[in-house]
């Protein structure tokens, strides 16, 4: 019997009901398939981390999806009952998700000047950008956050786990450094303000281990926690490779309009599988090629597309706009910074900067999606490697 693990899956299932049809879609379920179904509505205080283990399945009652644990045959009558009219819609298979990123290189930095700040921030203007996001509340969905890390003392934050055993302190990195880059501090103690949305409201949800890895369960739930929260922005530097032709996930999709009609925008990493310089472009990374999800690609400093970085191969996945990806330094685990390569650096500039466009405009959701492509730098570059351009600070 095959592993699912083997085919990038984590053997449970998503199940997404139709809008208004929460208490309709749990009755059905165990209707139909004789599941136990638990809701975040009914929590009490619970984790979600604890309760995807408390029953058969769990309703994320903000967003209308429910993640379970089924057998094949309760599977296919939930897929047989989603072809029919009632409140279950889409069965989808829960994918295995990982941190989209790469070591920088051992080599020097190119030619910015970085005394006062990261090339990065000065590339996306947020460097002379005078807008205070506070009160802008940013969540950032990824492997933790370092609670302890001294350039972040006296900052709103509110964490919350998503995975089951492991507290939201970061024991990876790769979050601590996109929560750095998205809402870290423009006059840090040591070393170039790196910090695009400085003064927002950070929203740490941990839905990788530290290892790095986690589930489409965890996201999506990390994505209600959010919503529920009033975050006006969700930023995703994570995902999972697809390949050409490969439709976009039915679920994702409905969430991310779910949000939007929530006032919450949804950004994410468009991937890290090509190697340009060997003429291979990869396919925009689940979920980010979901069209109402903002996927986000990478430059360098020399504004060309980074090798690593995902492109627009068909009509499913699209690379929206791009950010600085190279060479990035912002906060690391144990009080210090470190340089990071890929779409997971260059998605939270996007993600700081939709929060200084809702701190300056007012902005949410829709309105944000469309002030970040139109003020963005048009660059000589196809549009299928970088969207409507290098997004700019307002």
């Amino acid at each position: 019997m095959t592993n699912p693990q083997d085919a990038g899956l984590t053997g449970r299932y998503l199940v997404l009901l139709e809008d208004d049809a929460v208490a309709a879609g749990a009755r059905a379920m165990t209707k139909v398939a004789g599941l136990r179904m638990a809701s975040t509505a009914d929590s009490a205080g619970a984790s979600v981390a604890s309760m995807f283990n408390e029953a058969d399945g769990l309703i994320l009652h903000e967003i209308g999806v429910a993640v379970v644990s089924a057998a094949e045959d309760q599977a296919s009558r939930l897929a047989v009952a989603a072809a029919e009219p009632g409140p279950i819609a889409t069965v989808e298979a829960e994918r295995i998700v990982h941190a989209i990123t790469a070591e920088a290189p051992a080599e020097p930095v190119a030619t910015a000047d970085e005394s006062a700040f990261t090339w990065g921030l000065q590339a996306v203007r947020a460097s002379a950008c005078p807008v205070d996001a506070t009160g802008v509340r940013v969540a950032v969905l990824d492997t933790g956050f370092d609670v302890r890390h001294p350039d972040f003392a006296g900052r709103n934050v509110t964490t919350a786990s998503f995975i089951r055993g492991e507290d939201v302190q970061d024991g990876h990195g790769h979050g601590t450094h996109c929560i750095g880059t998205a809402c870290g501090p423009r006059k840090p103690a040591t070393g170039p303000g790196y910090g695009v949305a400085f003064n927002a409201d950070i929203y740490a949800g941990k839905v990788l281990s530290n290892r790095g890895s986690g589930s489409d369960g965890g996201i999506l739930a990390g994505i209600s926690w959010a919503i529920a929260n009033g975050c006006r922005v969700v930023s995703m530097s994570l995902g999972a490779p697809t390949q050409p032709g490969t439709p976009h996930s039915t679920v994702f999709e409905q969430v991310a309009k779910r949000a939007m009609d929530a006032g919450t925008l949804i950004i994410a990493a468009a991937g890290n599988e090509s190697s340009r310089g060997a003429g291979h472009i990869a396919s925009v990374s689940h979920p980010a090629n979901c069209p109402s999800i903002m996927s986000v690609g990478a430059i360098n400093e020399a504004q060309a597309i980074a090798d690593f970085s995902c492109g627009s191969m068909d009509l499913i996945g699209q690379v929206d706009v791009v950010a600085p990806g190279e060479n990035v330094l912002s906060s690391w685990t144990g009080g210090g910074q470190k340089r990071l390569r890929g779409t997971s650096m260059a998605t939270p500039h996007v993600a700081g900067i939709a929060a200084l466009i809702s701190a300056q405009y007012g902005a949410k959701s829709w309105e944000l999606w469309a002030r970040l492509v139109q003020t963005a730098t048009r660059l000589n570059l196809p549009s299928t490697d970088v969207g409507a351009g290098l997004v700019q600070a307002p």
